[in-house]
Order: structure tokens, then C-alpha cells, then sequence
């Protein structure tokens, strides 16, 4: 599969949007809501599905699996409290989105996948 990495003003804006939504439903911690608002949600998408992306909802993405819903990983994130260095065990790494806010947190992520088909799919990200 073939990604093209855009990122144009109309992702950021939709980030921005997000990250402001999280804010209003309690997320305080400001390196979390930064986090959320660096890393480009749409790349763990099919670019069929990119307008769904910066919606605070879990999606499909595969083998009956979901993203995430954007508060639910912000919410458990700032719970972690993440410092640079930190190291984090996570069991399914799913599309990868998590591990990469908690690697733009600076935690050193070690990240299992049991579903063939999405490390497949994350692998070549």
C-alpha cells in the first residue's frame, strides 16, 4: 500500500479543531494536547477515510479492531504522566497512532501486534 504523506492546511486546522474539542472535555495536560496536535491522525487512515479522522470517535481499521477515539487516547496518556525516557510496554499497537503520541512525548515505546495483518499494515508506515 502506497501512502502519500499530505499534511496541508486543512489537517492542521482539523488538528487544531481536535485538540481544542479534547481541551473542552477535560484534557489539561498541555504536553499531551501539543502531542495530539503534531502528529498527523490522518496517516493511520486509508486516504478514503481521511475526513473521519480528526472526529473524536474510534474507527475501523481492520480485523475487527478500532483507532482509538482521540479523547480515550489523550485521556490515557495523561494519565501515564509520560517524562522524556520513560519506557512503555504496549500490548497492540493497533494502527500505531498511541505510539506515536507517547514517542513524540519522548517515551521509548516497545510495541506488540498480534494481528498479522495490522503489523503488516504499520510495518510499512
Amino acid at each position: 500500500m502506497a501512502y502519500k504523506f499530505i499534511d496541508n492546511y486543512r489537517e492542521q486546522g482539523a488538528r487544531k479543531k481536535l485538540v481544542a474539542t479534547l481541551r473542552e472535555k477535560g484534557i489539561s495536560d498541555r504536553r499531551v494536547l501539543e502531542a495530539i496536535g503534531k502528529v498527523p491522525r490522518h496517516y493511520f487512515f486509508d486516504e478514503t477515510f481521511w475526513l473521519q479522522a480528526y472526529m473524536d470517535k474510534a474507527f475501523p481499521i481492520g480485523d475487527g479492531q478500532t483507532i482509538s477515539q482521540p479523547y480515550t487516547v489523550a485521556y490515557q496518556t495523561e494519565l501515564l504522566h509520560i517524562s522524556p525516557g520513560d519506557k512503555v510496554l504496549e500490548i497492540g499497537t493497533g494502527s500505531g497512532y498511541q505510539t506515536c503520541i507517547l514517542l513524540e512525548l519522548g517515551a521509548e515505546v516497545y510495541t506488540i501486534e498480534r494481528q498479522a495483518n495490522l503489523y503488516k499494515r504499520t510495518v510499512q508506515v
